[in-house]
């Protein structure tokens, strides 16, 4: 009986986790460029993160960390947009309350951000 009342707040806790994880994300795939530098392999690292990002707004294709999130949200007993306050806010961080188009246009305009950013430094490494 110990154990039962235990492993909700094990996979709520994990839920948690994973959200911080995805939040964090989302920050390295706005702000990337910045971080990886003067890191190319990191810079490379950046780029496909923001292709996945983009991708994952425009095609059908579900995001792991999401789908992993509301696994572990279902195994401990959270309905969807509930839980404990750290879950209920970072939740509304990471899955704002906008339109689709808005979310969309945002991701657009922060991949071509990113990717003017790339080809200025190029541009100016070999000027």
């Amino acid at each position: 009986m110990h154990l039962a009342i235990r492993i909700p707040g094990v996979y709520s806790a994990l839920a948690v986790a994973v959200l911080v994880v995805h939040a964090l994300f989302i920050v390295w795939v706005v702000f990337g460029a910045f971080i990886a530098r003067s890191r190319p392999w990191l810079q490379w690292l950046h780029i496909a993160s923001l292709t996945w990002g983009l991708l994952t707004e425009f095609l059908p294709w579900p995001c792991p960390l999401t789908l992993l999130e509301d696994w572990l949200e279902l195994k401990a007993g959270i309905t969807p947009k509930q839980g404990g306050f750290l879950l209920r806010h970072m939740d509304k961080l990471v899955y704002p309350d906008v339109a689709t188009l808005v979310l969309m246009t945002a991701a657009v305009i922060v991949v071509a951000a990113n990717f003017f950013y790339y080809g200025w430094h190029v541009w100016n490494a070999r000027s």
